[in-house]
Parts: C-alpha cells; structure tokens; sequence
C-alpha cells in the first residue's frame, strides 16, 4: 500500500502542521474514499458543504456554535487535503479539480466573512457606544477582497514556483495566456460550466502574474532563449534560496490564519481577524514579495550574463 509521503506535493513546501496533523488525518480519509472509489472532486464539494457549516456557526457569539465552527472548520480542511491526497494517489489530477480546490477556500472565507459581518453588526466598536453596522461590512470587504486574496494568490502561486523548477516535483504553475487559448478553443456549445470556471481561472492566475512581474521576466527569458530549459545548477540554486521562503507562504495560507480566526471567535472578537489580515498577514506577504521578486530579478541578471 503506498505510504503517506506519496500523496505529498512536496516535504518542500508541507508545513509542519499540515505533516503532523492535518495530512496523517486526511490521508485516513483518502484510503476510506480510495475503498469507495469517490472522486477527488466529490470530496472537494463536501469540503465547500462543510466550510459554509462552519461560516454559519461563526455567526453566533456563544462557546458553543464557535467551538462547532473549528470542527466544521477542521473537517473541510481535513477534506482539502484528503482531495489533494486522494488526487495524486488515485492518479485522478484534473484541471476541475485544481480549480475547484482554489474555489473550495474562497467559498469558505466569503461565508466567514458574511458571519463576522452579521455577528458584529449591532455590537458596539471597541471602546465606543457606535454599533459596528455596515463598517463591520466594510472592513470585512477590503480585508477579504484588498488583502486575503492576494496573500493567498501569492502564497499559492510561490509555492507552485517553487515545485516548478524542482526536480520530480508535480506543479500546477499555468498561465493565463495559455488557459486563454483553451477558454478560445472550448465550444460553447456543452461546456457552459467549464468555461465559466476556465475563465475565472484564467483571470485568477492573470492576478497573480500581475504581482509577480520581475517573475514572468524571467520566465519570458527563460522560454525565448532557453526554450523554456534550465539546467540543472539552476534548478539547485533556485531551490536554495526559494526554500528559506515558503516558511513564510505557509504563514499567510490557511493554517496561521485559521488559527487566528479560532481565536478571536473564542475570546469573542472576530473584528480583529480582518485586523489581523490587514496588519500582521499584509507585512509578511509584503516581505515574501520583496524577497521573492528580488531573487527573481537575481537570476534574470544571471541569466542575461550567460551563466547557468
């Protein structure tokens, strides 16, 4: 029987927690799906159920329905990484499955937003008599749309560099350029559904190119002089200096971040959860992007110079 190690993407970019909690847990539930024969995808849609179960439990302030929201909570991220894990060792890897597994997350946060929204609406601001309303609404929206996606745009996309250039590794680095083409070429005529997912992908990935830009530098140099090959010196020094920076992708994915939101749901203030992702999770990703795009520009020179 194939171990755990098998249904990793990486140990490069597992995160400690996901390698001592989260994958043994998820990997429990790939061998009981594996035994049904359920797809990927279908434990991808029960992870979405159980995240909007656990956004809705969020809503409410008592211990109760908060500690019911990390278990639901828990359960979709057991089944986000099972999907993943049961994707790669049934060898049933789709282009569905990898944008419904970005979609299952969105779908998660957007519920928790709307349930920090209605939980704090007529509650009063810290220190005042002035309930939240719609400044709640407000703060919730630009965390959510000005800094959670993006972090989560560029920790995604990092991590997907980082195996694309390393040596055995499986990555799920598009672009959108490319995925445009596919949109282009797809009839319309029966694939309704699979071009409105397309086309969100493609614009998904089209931000994310759009924060990298001393990346896609390099890669454009890499494809027009290279025919898109590096040697292998290359794939070992990319590798050394990215790896010291996916600690810091992983901080700003789901882990760190959920367990903020665990917290001030159970000490009762939610409104410093997107406070959180503003100030602490925003200045990470800020350093992330200043390191990485640095090292990208490093080897652009490099590059240019000849060498590798």
């Amino acid at each position: 029987m194939p171990n755990i190690q098998s249904t990793y993407k990486s140990p490069d970019t597992e995160e400690w927690l996901d390698v001592h909690f989260t994958r043994p847990i998820g990997y429990m539930w790939t061998l009981f799906f594996k035994a049904l024969d359920i797809h990927p995808n279908v434990v991808t849609i029960l992870s979405v159920i159980l995240g909007i179960v656990a956004g809705v439990m969020f809503m409410h302030s008592d211990l109760y329905h908060n500690i019911l929201g990390i278990i639901f909570l828990m359960w979709a991220n057991f089944y986000d990484s099972c999907d993943g894990q049961l994707a790669r060792l049934t060898g049933k890897k789709t282009q569905w499955g990898r944008i419904l597994d970005g979609f299952a997350g969105d779908v998660w946060f957007f519920v928790i937003y709307g349930a920090i929204v209605v939980r704090l609406f007529h509650r009063p601001m810290p220190a005042t008599a002035t309930e939240w309303q719609w400044t709640g609404f407000v703060l919730c929206l630009i965390s959510g749309t000005l800094f959670h996606a993006r972090q989560c745009q560029l920790a995604d996309y990092y991590r997907n560099i980082h195996l694309y250039f390393l040596p055995g590794a499986t990555s799920e680095l598009h672009s959108s350029v490319a995925l445009r083409k596919q949109l282009d070429a797809t009839p319309c005529k029966g694939n309704f559904w699979w071009r409105i997912f397309l086309r969100a992908y493609a614009g998904y990935t089209r931000a994310q190119e759009r924060l990298t830009p001393h990346f896609q530098q390099l890669m454009n140099l890499i494809h027009t002089t290279r025919n898109g090959e590096v040697t292998e010196t290359f794939r070992r020094d990319f590798r050394r200096q990215s790896l010291p920076l996916m600690k810091y992708a992983n901080i700003i994915t789901f882990n760190c971040r959920a367990l903020t939101l665990y917290i001030t749901c159970l000490i009762d203030e939610p409104w410093l959860y997107p406070v959180a992702e503003m100030t602490l999770f925003a200045a990470i990703a800020a350093y992330l992007k200043h390191r990485h795009e640095r090292m990208c520009a490093h080897f652009t020179e490099e590059l240019n110079k000849g060498n590798y």
